[in-house]
């Protein structure tokens, strides 16, 4: 095997295992690839709605075969969806989801972008869309990503002429690219941006159409006889890999989606219809007519004549011999008075000479966190595996804008490690800048225009290293991380946060008060530095109580917890409210709450939310006691049935017997149970004898591909939902008994629902199933498969779409009386009907 394809491959596999955290140690077929990049100025921007909306395929082959400068603008970050890893939902998801997409990104060579339209749910249509999205400003920021990036072409995922075909979102993002592609040149629209950025005119704007948007094969071959396309299937000897299966690994990053898929290989057409700009000059090449040589740009013509020589005899075995001429380029891109193409280039040129040189450099803290204020102590590691010779003139740190001089040779090969106290000279915290502010429905708070688009929040502790290398200086920055080893585990890479000096956490961030009996509450507080103590309260409205006012905490050592229990009274009257956490030491109050996401697709992530729970005061009414609850997507049913009074233990598909399911009073599957755990199709007899015998099982929302939830009568799952939470709800037959035992069910109860009103309702069903409610959204019939009830044996079969899974967590006072009503449903429903009669 070719050693450097060997290395190539070896490279891939392991920054694969751990994206995004370990720094890149590049290979020569990697820099000879960074180079063919480096001579190729041309940018292509793709857009679309969500994460996974993007076509990893086309992204990939522009990144990596026509070697443009490929971004992805997801107006969302997917924070309205599911989750099918873990239990975070909402803006916690979005964090997830966002961090999956630059790993997408880092597998496909593209860059990722966002607006702050804030992904509120599934909508029909982009009218709804836009008016809770505030169009001008999720245009703007379209516009604002265009202007700043600077595509010469742009691809559109969706059809903007097809609005309520598909979900809002998706048509809405095609609309906003063709408006914003016809405002991006005018510096009279949105010119308050050109305060830090100018004018820029795309060429051409196309759709990338797929059969998805057709009946059949016949009908997408005609529609896409006369289109461009390009064969995505391409395959890279420098990877080992092909075009499709880099996509593939790309797009198996979005896992919390359930996007882990198998690799594909060979030849595979993508289809661009061209919508507006310049025609194209040869049919199959977006770029053509367009200049993306070095002679693009005024005085790029010498740096040409430089970049293209190393192009064409790049050494392989020794790219350091390069260095000198590729210095005398970057000493020229310097000179550029194109100040986009000058920063673009450099940054890649900087790389390359890093890569080439074999110059490691790395800053290490000894600690993963720290607190404004603090004296850190980081371990500097440098080395230089050519024979240039390089010196360490100075070092920067950018927290507390100090220079340090040094003036020290990097011999060949020779580690220089060193240690150097910094101070962390700032108040900004750690945290995704888009989740500072409180949010609306359908848009996220971002004040400062320079961060709007960004994936992350710019990370604050950086150092700059100060060299001049071959005589010629050059500066290379680079983050402060901690890197350290775990035995059962080798080298991990942690990225370096700023916390506040306390955190506080409730357990449960909706607490549900069935009675006026009061609850402990626990606090937990941790401390993120040595030696700190002063008093935690608990902030709550007037008429509920709590004991004692304050605590007293003290904490010795860093990353240490203190737990303190506050009695909460509540009101006799039903209510819901907000119950805040408030930490003073010395005068100062922190409100904030840490949550670490760790998952190993993705780098750690410490984000600060507000320390608070909903407190509800509800006057509820229930019968049974145990409950059997088999996970499907992942949610908080369990522990919020819990917060009523029930007896809930998670049940394990393996080990579901006959005379295991009996102790249980009603069961309940997870959502996408049946999507997701093909074991539970041997294990349905079992299930069905449970309601045969006198249970109630109730079974939640799965989608309808091809799924089979086999229930004891005809049940057809289908795509019908209502996405308006606000949506009148009919009751079908008011006398039954899951409108009335034990709690009443009124019209009061589906107030205050969030997001939606359910999803994948069945639409057709056997005569033995009573359907309990009509509704829909405005302008479509009436959907009557929300929740169905069949009496099956002694017990009770109930199939349910309603988003049970959103509005117990978020502490809905009417979810919780229904489904109460659901686990309490009486075995002889014809007697009970008649006894409420």
């Amino acid at each position: 095997m070719n050693k450097t394809f060997f290395i190539s491959i070896l490279f891939l596999l392991i920054s694969l295992v751990s994206l995004g955290q370990k720094p890149a140690k590049l290979s020569s077929n990697q820099i000879y690839e960074k180079i063919q990049k480096l001579n190729f100025l041309g940018t292509a921007l793709y857009i679309a709605a969500h994460p996974d909306d993007e076509n990893t395929r086309l992204i990939s082959y522009l990144a990596n075969h026509v070697k443009a400068r490929t971004g992805y603008l997801s107006l969302t970050r997917g924070d309205g969806g599911q989750n099918l890893i873990g239990p975070e939902i909402r803006e916690l998801l979005g964090v997830i989801r966002t961090q999956e997409l630059l790993a997408a990104r880092d597998i496909d060579g593209g860059e990722q972008f966002f607006t702050r339209a804030n992904d509120f749910g599934y909508s029909k249509h982009p009218d709804e869309t836009l008016a809770i999205w505030e169009k001008d400003k999720v245009l703007s920021d379209v516009v604002w990503a265009i202007r700043t990036f600077k595509p010469d072409v742009i691809i559109n995922r969706f059809n903007h002429r097809t609005p309520g075909s598909t979900h809002g979102h998706h048509t809405t993002s095609a609309m906003l690219s063709v408006k914003a592609f016809d405002l991006v040149g005018d510096e009279n629209q949105f010119s308050e941006q050109l305060k830090f950025t100018n004018v820029w005119q795309p060429k051409r704007l196309f759709f990338n159409t797929s059969s998805w948007f057709y009946r059949n094969s016949d009908d997408f071959e005609n529609a896409t006889k006369e289109l461009s396309k390009v064969d995505v299937g391409v395959f890279y000897p420098l990877k080992g890999l092909s075009n499709n299966e880099l996509a593939s690994m790309a797009s198996s990053q979005h896992l919390c989606q359930g996007f882990g898929r198998l690799t594909t290989r060979g030849s595979e057409n993508e289809y661009l219809e061209f919508l507006k700009g310049d025609s194209l000059a040869v049919k199959n090449d977006i770029f053509s007519g367009i200049d993306t040589t070095w002679k693009r740009v005024e005085g790029g013509s010498e740096i040409g004549e430089i970049l293209y020589k190393i192009e064409q005899n790049f050494d392989f075995v020794n790219p350091s011999n390069h260095l000198p001429k590729l210095l005398e380029a970057y000493q020229k891109v310097m000179l550029l008075k194109d100040n986009y193409w000058r920063e673009i280039k450099q940054n890649q040129l900087l790389e390359i000479i890093e890569a080439c040189a074999g110059l490691y450099l790395e800053v290490s803290a000894e600690s993963s966190t720290a607190i404004p204020g603090e004296k850190i102590s980081v371990n500097f590691e440098l080395i230089n595996r050519s024979q240039i010779p390089i010196m360490l003139t100075s070092i920067k740190s950018t927290l507390e804008d100090k220079t340090t001089f040094k003036g020290l040779d990097l011999k060949p090969n020779q580690r220089l490690n060193f240690k150097e106290t910094i101070v962390i000279q700032t108040s900004n915290f750690t945290s995704p800048y888009w989740l500072k502010n409180e949010p609306t429905l359908g848009l996220y708070n971002v004040e400062n225009q320079l961060l709007i688009g960004k994936p992350v929040t710019p990370r604050e502790a950086k150092i700059e290293f100060n060299l001049v290398m071959n005589y010629i200086p050059i500066t290379i920055t680079k983050n402060i991380i901690r890197r350290y080893a775990e035995s059962d585990k080798g080298e991990i890479y942690e990225p370096f946060e700023i916390l506040p000096k306390v955190t506080t956490k409730l357990t449960e961030k909706v607490l549900i008060f069935s009675d006026s009996i009061p609850k402990k509450v626990a606090v937990e507080i941790r401390s993120a530095t040595n030696y700190i103590n002063g008093n935690v309260t608990l902030q709550v409205p007037q008429n509920w109580r709590i004991e004692p006012e304050n605590h007293h905490f003290d904490i010795l050592q860093k990353n240490d917890k203190q737990v303190v229990e506050f009695l909460v009274f509540p009101p006799k009257n039903q209510q819901e409210a907000m119950l805040k956490v408030v930490a003073t030491i010395d005068e100062k109050e922190f409100d904030k709450e840490l949550i670490e996401i760790n998952y190993n697709h993705i780098p750690k992530q410490s984000v600060l939310l507000n320390s608070e729970a909903k407190i509800v005061r509800l006057n509820i009414e229930k019968t049974g006691n145990n409950i059997g609850y088999i996970k499907g997507a992942g949610d908080l049913i369990p522990e919020s049935l819990r917060q009523i009074g029930y007896q809930v233990e998670e049940i394990m598909p393996s080990e579901i017997t006959e005379v295991s399911l009996q102790k249980y009073d009603a069961i309940i599957l997870g959502i996408r149970a049946y999507n997701l755990i093909d074991e539970l199709k041997f294990k349905q007899k079992y299930l069905l004898d449970f309601v045969k015998n006198g249970g109630n099982l109730i079974v939640q929302y799965n989608t309808d591909r091809g799924v089979d939830v086999a229930a004891p009568f005809m049940l057809k799952l289908s795509n019908d939902r209502v996405t308006d939470e606000s949506s009148e709800v009919l009751f079908l037959d008011e006398t039954h008994p899951i409108l009335n035992f034990p709690n009443k069910i009124s019209q009061d109860d589906f107030k205050g629902w969030t997001q939606e009103r359910g999803l994948y309702f069945p639409n057709s069903w056997g005569e033995e199933f009573t359907p309990i409610f009509s509704m829909n959204d405005k302008g479509e019939t009436p959907k009557k498969g929300s929740l169905l009830v069949a009496k099956y044996g002694k017990g009770n079969y109930i199939y349910t779409g309603l988003s049970f899974f959103r509005e117990l967590p978020s502490g809905v006072s009417g979810a919780y009386k229904l489904f109460a009503n659901m686990l309490s449903l009486p075995k002889n429903l014809d007697q009970e009907s008649t006894e409420k009669n």
